[in-house]
């Protein structure tokens, strides 16, 4: 048993499909592609034209858009600079869950602060 973060008494619980497994099912190696950028700077339509293009060539791809996660998962932030940071962290989070699985994944988001773009 180990403790993380505020998290006490949890295991990590590993399954018998492992990710080698599932890029051999899907043909392809799960990654993260981080777009990042201004306010309206395109970000979006970039992330969806690439994900339409390896859509062409067969490959599967999910776009982790910055105003469609804060409609859900991180719709109790706000835009202060620790929930800012919280933002970027959980989405940092989830894309790492997408690539795991062997999904082409593309965050796509204003990220202002330079230490929270390398955290992910």
């Amino acid at each position: 048993m180990s403790s993380t973060g505020n998290s006490t008494n949890i295991k990590w619980h590993e399954c018998s499909i492992g990710k080698v497994e599932r890029q051999k099912l899907l043909k392809q190696r799960g990654c993260v592609i981080w777009i990042t950028g201004l306010s309206a700077s395109g970000k979006s339509s970039v992330a969806c034209a690439l994900s339409r293009m390896l859509y062409g060539r067969g490959k599967l791809s999910y776009v982790l858009d910055g105003d469609n996660v804060r409609h859900g998962l991180n719709s109790d932030l706000s835009f202060k600079a620790e929930d800012r940071t919280e933002n970027i962290r959980r989405i940092g989070e989830v894309a790492k869950l997408f690539a795991d699985a062997g999904v082409i994944c593309i965050a796509s988001l204003i990220s202002p602060y330079k230490k929270d773009r390398d955290a992910c």
